[in-house]
């Protein structure tokens, strides 16, 4: 009787293989990039925090125009208020007198947006204040008001696809790319980096006033 075999893979043909599969695993490490992807869904929850926010503003505004707007003005007035201490920028309000620190997240005027929206005669859109997926380092919510209903509410956003909005917002605190006098032009904006994403003229604005 004939004897028959299956032959097997060599050991080199098997160190190929490996380093294919290897070489293939680093293409798509680099092409997904983890970290970006991470970054891009923190600054996606960010965009839908200052949404939310500033539209639940704006309905208290057509709901209740002779309400109230800052249960204590003189925090969310002048200075404004931070969910933590800004790292020595001042923060992102045109007085860089720093932040009052306020991290609370409640609704009835004490937290880091001092309005009572518990108030609103068609009930609060919100059941909590957001927070920011990171709040800590450079990475904050705030938000400040004037005396005749103003607002402005700021964040900062990281990712190398949205960070670039920090430049087109249309507000005052609008990025440098490169240095002070290299302003962020649709042309260069792409070459922002991390560094001068966390400026302390780059965040993202939102509100009625951008320039408070």
């Amino acid at each position: 009787m004939k004897n028959t075999f299956n032959k097997g893979f060599t050991l080199v043909e098997l160190l190929i293989v490996i380093a294919i599969l290897a070489a293939l695993a680093a293409a798509v490490v680099v092409v997904l990039n983890p970290g970006e992807l991470l970054a891009q869904a923190r600054d996606s929850q960010r965009l839908r925090d200052m949404t939310t926010v500033r539209d639940a503003i704006n309905l208290l505004l057509s709901q209740a125009p002779a309400m109230n707007f800052c249960a204590v003005p003189a925090t969310c007035g002048l200075p404004g208020v931070c969910m933590i201490a800004p790292p020595t920028n001042g923060g992102p309000f045109s007085v860089q007198t720093g932040c009052v620190v306020d991290a609370d997240r409640s609704i009835i005027g004490e937290g880091w947006v001092g309005i009572d929206f518990s108030r609103m005669p068609g009930g609060s859109p919100l059941s909590t204040l957001p927070q920011d997926p990171t709040n800590a380092g450079n990475y904050f919510y705030a938000f400040k008001a004037n005396a005749d209903r103003d607002f402005k509410l700021a964040s900062r956003l990281e990712s190398e696809r949205y960070r670039r909005m920090m430049a087109f917002d249309g507000g005052i605190r609008n990025c440098f790319c490169g240095g002070p006098t290299d302003a962020c032009t649709t042309a260069n904006v792409a070459n922002m980096t991390a560094d001068q994403s966390i400026a302390p003229n780059c965040f993202y604005e939102v509100g009625s006033d951008l320039a408070l």
